[in-house]
């Protein structure tokens, strides 16, 4: 599908009725039919000034590029129509952003935080004058309130938006682009949110309403669901497309207790993750009510006669084809899911008949038979065959109407449609082919399933041909079936070690970060994404505060803004959730997504994490001569070189990174021992700990003793010397990262190697 998103800068109609600094362009994005047939998608901006609208441009297409990654706006993009309408704002910015003593602004649209600067309002709440939007809207001929969908976005880098009639979402925040789905989600799926809270930092109370009109909301306990086939019991135990289980998760409608929603984290209750399969299920539904999936077709106000050529448009879902089904008299004839049907085939008894045409959407994202069976997913259409009639011949060029945009790349796994005009007595056929080469495509020949053809990676070309009597027709598509690849860079870890034929691992002590960046080779903004322990897929921003630093992650997460973010394991999205922090080992996979919609193939690393070193109370460097003797406190050795015994005593603890220690080292019921790429060329002895003792990426050159310590590690270091384990509270954890050993190992340290 068409990837980068061109704004053109020619106008589509006459500007607003306001003249000067209102002044407005409409700017097609994609067009994938008539306005008047077609979901229309408007995008207006405002607080831009003339000077800004690149920036405009620049948001309108980072937005765009996320929301095509989205289910079910990925699979029903040809659906819709998008045009982003530019007016140049007198003023840069919107009002009370971000607080309500900001100064107003003077813009087209005003809009503005705090719910329009109303003081009993929250600041994350951005409105819009509807009033000025649908005047702008009104613009773009062909899209009625009916048939479009209005977005606001405003010039500001302050995290907001705002659901209901017209959705809204700033332009320039990290997580900008995953507001315009979530209030997608409100103001054209009619869903609701799904946090625990309506002002942040404050936590719900008990929700004491009756069962929610809210698809994705209920007080029903999962087997009531089940015995009452209620809410979500058909989605009940399947893996959320957003992470984890469908289930029954508490929180929801602003009350954290007696309120039920799907999963634990959903686009409406977290942003970065995608729709559960309950939201996008009405989100499927309403995307396809707004667009007729049988327009057009033969005439059925008249009988016709036994020798026409019967034939129904369908719209054109980007991965899948709508289903086909004739039937004549009520018996179905087979016609492979063609659109078209020649009568003159069937050898008709005399007489009348009745012939039905019924177009369904076999989408796996619905599982409600009243909504598959709703005008939204399925629709039928009848004629009277008379086979007295004959049908007068009505020269008709062969030629198509419409097909896949073609001037921009389409993905390797995109279903690429045409459609043709249609002569009375005469099907029309479409042939096929890749790179020069025939495609065989029976039945439905208006829609080429690439993924069906599994592509080599690199360019191909696509061509569509129809031919007849009186003319013919091509149309030529570039596929694009590189996938992007994703890229990412970590902090300094303790330890890096690295197997052949398995992912990279990392050993940190302590927050890391990471930076994961996307090549492609198409213009335009690719996607990133990434996912803890086969969680749900997470849209990679940057960072909350600043869209260039790495993504942080913590054992218990950052707290901003009242709202959590980077937790390893088990996620926490609020400061209240009660979750165990996330120490231990954890697989984080990553990935991105082109413009034309090609995933890339997800890779992975793997990360232990484990508690932070004690902090220093005095630090050593460089050069020390002498005995040293930890008697209290943290003592630090970065980088430093100690020449002579090194003693820890009961209570004290001993910190060295990158250090190197040529002496014997001895401690015994000390609060802590830490020997991080640390080398020591003497006996270590190290007994009692009480809280941890951790060798990691060590070389220790003499006989070890680790006897009766809380929890050792011993990983990824070189012993060169007996190694003694006893009495320990386990065995020393080597973490995976095996150790080098060439002397004896004994007591629990046997086969530690």
């Amino acid at each position: 599908m068409v990837g980068v998103l061109t704004m053109v800068a020619a106008a589509l109609s006459a500007p607003a009725a306001q003249a000067g600094p209102d002044a407005a362009r409409v700017v097609p994005i994609e067009v994938t039919g008539d306005p008047a047939k077609r979901f229309n998608l408007v995008i207006l901006g405002d607080g831009y000034t003339a000077a800004e609208m690149p920036e405009f441009r620049e948001h309108v297409n980072r937005h765009l590029n996320v929301l095509w990654t989205i289910e079910p706006f990925s699979s029903y993009r040809n659906y819709l129509n998008v045009y982003a309408v530019e007016i140049d704002s007198a003023e840069s910015g919107v009002d009370c952003d971000p607080g309500l003593d900001a100064p107003r602004r003077d813009t087209p649209l005003n809009m503005g935080f705090w719910g329009g600067c109303n003081p009993d309002s929250v600041r994350r709440l951005l409105t819009v004058d509807h009033t000025a939007a649908t005047r702008y809207a009104n613009l773009i001929g062909g899209t009625t309130e009916a048939n479009r969908q209005l977005l606001a976005i405003g010039n500001s880098d302050t995290y907001g938006g705002a659901g209901g009639a017209y959705a809204t979402a700033s332009g320039g925040n990290a997580l900008s682009s995953l507001i315009t789905p979530h209030e997608l989600g409100h103001s054209l799926g009619g869903l609701q949110d799904e946090y625990d809270y309506y002002q942040r930092g404050v936590r719900g109370g008990t929700y004491t309403g009756g069962e929610p009109g809210s698809a994705h909301h209920t007080v029903l306990t999962e087997d009531e669901m089940r015995e009452q086939r209620a809410k979500w019991w058909r989605w009940l135990g399947e893996p959320s497309e957003s992470g984890g289980v469908i289930g029954a998760y508490e929180g929801g409608l602003y009350s954290s207790r007696g309120v039920w929603r799907p999963s634990r984290h959903s686009m409406m209750k977290s942003l970065g993750y995608y729709f559960d399969q309950v939201s996008r299920e009405r989100m499927t539904q309403r995307i396809s009510a707004k667009v007729n999936i049988l327009p057009e077709g033969t005439p059925t106000a008249e009988p016709i006669g036994a020798d026409r050529v019967v034939w129904v448009r369908t719209p054109h879902p980007v991965g899948h084809e709508l289903n086909v089904t004739w039937t004549l008299d009520g018996t179905e004839v087979p016609a492979g899911n063609a659109r078209s049907l020649d009568l003159g085939e069937l050898d008709l008894a005399p007489g009348r008949h009745t012939l039905t045409a019924t177009v369904a959407d076999p989408t796996e994202f619905v599982r409600d038979p009243a909504i598959r069976s709703s005008p939204a997913l399925t629709r039928d259409r009848s004629w009277t065959v008379d086979t007295a009639l004959t049908t007068p011949p009505e020269p008709t060029p062969a030629a198509f109407t419409g097909s896949t945009p073609t001037g921009e790349p389409v993905g390797a796994e995109e279903v690429v449609h045409v459609d043709t005009t249609h002569p009375p007595t005469r099907r029309l056929e479409v042939a096929w082919t890749v790179d020069g080469q025939p495609v065989p495509n029976p039945g439905n020949d208006l829609d080429l399933d690439l993924a069906g053809l599994s592509l080599d990676s690199g360019a191909h070309t696509v061509t569509a041909t129809v031919s007849g009597p009186d003319g013919s027709d091509s149309r030529m598509w570039t596929v694009d079936a590189t996938d992007p690849v994703a890229e990412y860079r970590l902090s300094e870890s303790v330890l890096t070690v690295r197997k052949p034929g398995k992912p990279a691992e990392y050993i940190f002590n302590g927050p890391f970060t990471m930076d994961l960046t996307a090549s492609d080779d198409t213009e335009g903004h690719v996607v990133r994404e990434f996912r803890t322990d086969g969680d749900g897929w997470y849209n990679y921003f940057g960072w909350p505060t600043d869209p260039d630093a790495p993504f942080r992650f913590t054992a218990e997460g950052t707290v901003i803004d009242d709202l959590v973010y980077g937790k390893l394991g088990t996620p926490r999205l609020v400061p209240w959730d009660d979750v165990p922090p996330g120490y231990g080992r954890h697989t984080i996979e990553y990935r991105a997504i082109d413009p034309a919609g090609n995933r890339g193939r997800a890779r992975e690393f793997v990360v232990t994490l484990l508690p932070e070193p004690p902090a220093c109370t005095s630090t050593v460097t460089g050069r020390y001569a002498g005995p040293l003797l930890v008697t209290s406190g943290v003592t630090c050795l970065g980088g430093a070189r100690v020449a002579g015994p090194v003693t820890v005593r009961p209570g004290a603890s001993l910190v060295a990174t990158d250090a190197t220690l040529t002496g014997p080292v001895r401690a015994s019921g000390a609060a802590s021992v830490q020997l991080l790429r640390t080398s020591v060329r003497g006996p270590v002895r190290l007994a009692g700990g009480t809280s941890d003792v951790t060798v990691i990426g060590s070389r220790l050159l003499g006989p070890v003793a680790l006897t009766g310590n809380r929890g050792p590690v011993l990983a990824g270091s070189t012993v060169h010397g007996p190694l003694h384990c006893a009495g320990n509270e386990s065995a020393p954890d080597t973490l995976r990262a095996p150790n080098t050993l060439s002397g004896p190992a004994t007591g629990q340290c046997a086969g530690l190697g």
